[in-house]
Parts: structure tokens; C-alpha cells; sequence
């Protein structure tokens, strides 16, 4: 079992990464919500620059719950119990089992990624291996080539995880 717990050192550096990575989030939403562009964003009033932070954080709560259950579901693939789950997030076997009802004990021939703005399905072939195809966020289709074909279906995730992050949409 892994410890969970972070130094004080990783809180620093993490909480430094999150509001490196809120602030453009955050900006665009205050630019959205007050109609000043970036360069004047500090023009608005500190209650609509406080909410716009508040929104961001939002956005990225969302999108923390969604990655989570990918991660729970993909430890569940490689065979994670609900009370190895549970016991990594601090909760029961049965409160695992309710926030990631998916998570375990469902072996599919065929599964849907979406990562980036696109989307890949990943398939078993009848040989028993996995591959992949999908469209980019940018509209750009592709699939494993070559006839390549891997051992399991989370190699074939990341071969096409890799796909659709360099067919994402440019949102600078």
C-alpha cells in the first residue's frame, strides 16, 4: 500500500503547480463574466475577480471527480479490489463500491477514452490483443498502425492517449 500523505515540501510545489495552471482558466473567466479584456482584467470590481476564481476552481473539481474515477476504473482493470480503493481514499470497501460503482469487475471487449476533447475506442481483437482508433479534438482520425497490436487494453489506452494529446484542440 502506497502512503498517500504529501510533505510539506510536495504541498508547497502542488499548491504552486494548481494556481499555475488556475490562473489562465480563471483569467478567461473573468474576461468572460466582466467583458474587460485580459490586459484589464484587475479593472474589475475584487468581488467579480474573488467569484471568477471560485468559478475556475469549480471547473477544475469537475474535471478532478472525472479523472478520478478514471484512475479508480483503471486500477480496477488491473484487478484493485473496492476495499483496496476504498483504503487508498481513506474510505470503506462499500463507500469505494458507491463513489465508483464501475471501478471494478468489468471486463468489456471494448471501451470508450476520451481525453483532450477527442475520443478513441479501444477494442479486442479475436486474437485476444487490443488496439485502438479514434478522432482528435483538431478532427484528425488515426488508429494503432501497421497491424500493431498490444498485450493488453491499457497499453492500447496509452498509445492512443498519446494520439489524442497531440490532436488537441490549441486553446491558446
Amino acid at each position: 500500500m502506497m502512503e498517500s500523505g504529501i510533505t510539506r515540501e510536495e504541498q508547497v510545489e502542488l499548491d504552486k503547480a494548481l494556481y499555475d495552471a488556475l490562473n489562465p482558466l480563471a483569467t478567461a473567466i473573468r474576461s468572460r463574466a466582466t467583458g474587460l479584456s485580459v490586459d484589464r482584467m484587475w479593472n474589475a470590481s475584487p468581488v467579480d475577480v474573488a467569484l471568477s476564481v471560485l468559478a475556475a476552481w469549480k471547473v477544475v473539481d469537475v474535471e478532478v471527480k472525472r479523472l478520478t474515477a478514471t484512475a479508480a476504473a483503471t486500477a480496477g482493470s488491473y484487478g484493485a479490489s473496492y476495499e483496496q480503493l476504498g483504503a487508498v481514499w481513506g474510505i470503506t470497501r462499500q463507500g469505494a463500491r458507491k463513489k465508483w460503482p464501475d471501478a471494478v469487475g468489468r471486463p468489456t471487449p471494448k471501451s470508450t477514452l476520451e481525453l483532450f476533447g477527442g475520443t478513441a475506442e479501444l477494442f479486442q481483437e479475436s486474437s485476444g490483443d487490443w488496439s485502438w482508433s479514434g478522432t482528435g479534438a483538431d478532427g484528425v482520425s488515426g488508429a494503432a498502425g501497421d497491424g500493431t497490436s498490444c498485450a493488453t487494453a491499457e497499453e492500447a489506452a496509452a498509445h492512443a492517449g498519446v494520439f489524442l494529446k497531440e490532436h488537441a484542440r490549441d486553446l491558446g
